[in-house]
């Protein structure tokens, strides 16, 4: 028995990108270490970034947004969620990592860690034994950037978070060590971060500065502000 039907093949893979975007700058001007605290909102410029990125990848196939509950990266949202129409929504998972430092100072020629209080908290750079273990950040990003996949599936989903735990979960994606140097993140502010997969394969990872040009050169050799990648126009 014949068939004009055209034989037929496996399906092509989905291609998925999750977007890790870390949120713009934060007017912070005595140098906290806010963590986790609330009421640390963006500056003036930290809005142009996050407008900037708006305006670079909105008009891509974006079709869900996640954000962390902090002011920061909401706000970072915001702009996008407009242009694409989305609402976010916000995941405890995405949100910064715990730190024995946080409300400390660093800024204004004070250094926290110049002080002897603060040493025995440094005694295992490979957990930290200072924070939240690198191995339990990856674990809840990569659960957050596998169902923002699905919810995205064939299209493009968009993940607001922090620096810490966006490098975190480049670092266990690529297999390299968790053990840095916090000044060669790359992972400067407003940066994109991006995990193409194929179905729920991750095939690789790219990484680009929609506002690049707008980060103060003194904020990207900052310990908490690091980068220096070169810019891309699109990830």
């Amino acid at each position: 028995m014949s068939s004009d039907a055209a034989p037929t093949g496996p399906a092509a893979p989905a291609e998925t990108i999750v977007h890790l975007l870390r949120h713009g700058e934060v007017h912070n001007p005595d140098g906290v270490l806010y963590g986790r605290r609330d009421g640390f909102h963006l500056s003036e410029l930290g809005q142009r970034m996050a407008q900037r990125v708006a305006d670079m990848i909105g008009d891509r196939d974006i079709v869900h947004l996640v954000s962390s509950p902090l002011e920061r990266a909401q706000e970072t949202a915001a702009p996008l969620a407009a242009v694409r129409g989305l609402t976010p929504v916000l995941d405890d998972r995405v949100l910064e990592s715990i730190n024995k430092f946080e409300g400390l100072t660093f800024g204004k020629g004070r250094n926290a860690l110049k002080s002897p209080s603060t040493w025995r908290h440094l005694y295992n750079p490979f957990k930290p034994s200072w924070g939240e273990p690198y191995k339990v950040i990856a674990e809840r990003m990569m659960a957050a950037v596998h169902d923002a996949r699905v919810a995205a599936t064939g299209h493009e989903a968009v993940v607001v978070s922090h620096q810490l735990p966006i490098w975190t979960t480049r670092l266990h994606a690529e297999g390299r060590s968790f053990l840095h140097d916090p000044r060669k993140r790359q992972c400067t502010l407003c940066s994109v971060t991006s995990f193409h997969f194929d179905d729920d394969r991750l095939v690789r990872v790219t990484y680009s500065e929609p506002a690049g040009d707008l980060i103060p050169v003194a904020d990207r050799k900052a310990p908490f502000s690091a980068g220096g990648a070169p810019e891309e126009k699109r990830p």
